[in-house]
């Protein structure tokens, strides 16, 4: 009997695949669970449309990635904050820090852990920090830590 997977099944399929499986195993597992549905013509048609509809959302997710990496390019944070001798700050700036300023002064709301900081920026100037948008799409934000008066 052919069903489609609506969820994964470990060992028999993906969510959205359209597999052979034994008739008794769908009838009494995969459809009383919720797990599978027939592969008739209106449920194959269904996923068709679904997965078009997919696939649109991916691709307005991706331009909207680029897009704000344009606008994330073109910005420059700045920070004020004490700092020691050799310009090494008391305290640093973290990715936490970074996207809070983001949402404060711009008005852009990204997730502190898509922020790629390898360690907390803990000197003062110009630091070039990379943010992961997209599985595609990566932008370098301009990080400007000065003392503060």
């Amino acid at each position: 009997m052919k069903v489609i997977f609506l969820k994964d099944v470990k060992g028999k399929g993906k969510k959205g695949e359209v597999k052979n499986v034994a008739d008794g195993y769908a009838h009494n597992f995969l459809i009383k669970q919720g797990l599978a549905v027939e592969a008739n013509n209106s449920n194959v048609s269904s996923l068709n449309a679904q997965k078009k509809k997919e696939e649109k959302e991916a691709a307005a997710e991706l331009e909207e990635a680029k897009q704000l990496k344009e606008t994330l390019e073109k910005l420059t944070l700045e920070f004020s904050t004490k700092a020691g001798e050799g310009g090494r700050l008391f305290g640093s700036i973290t990715s936490k820090q970074i996207a809070e300023e983001l949402k404060k002064a711009h008005d852009i709301k990204i997730d502190k852990r898509k922020i790629e900081l390898s360690d907390a920026i803990r000197t003062l100037g110009y630091t070039k920090v990379p943010v992961k948008l997209h599985t595609e799409v990566s932008a370098t934000l301009n990080v400007h830590v000065k003392e503060a008066n």
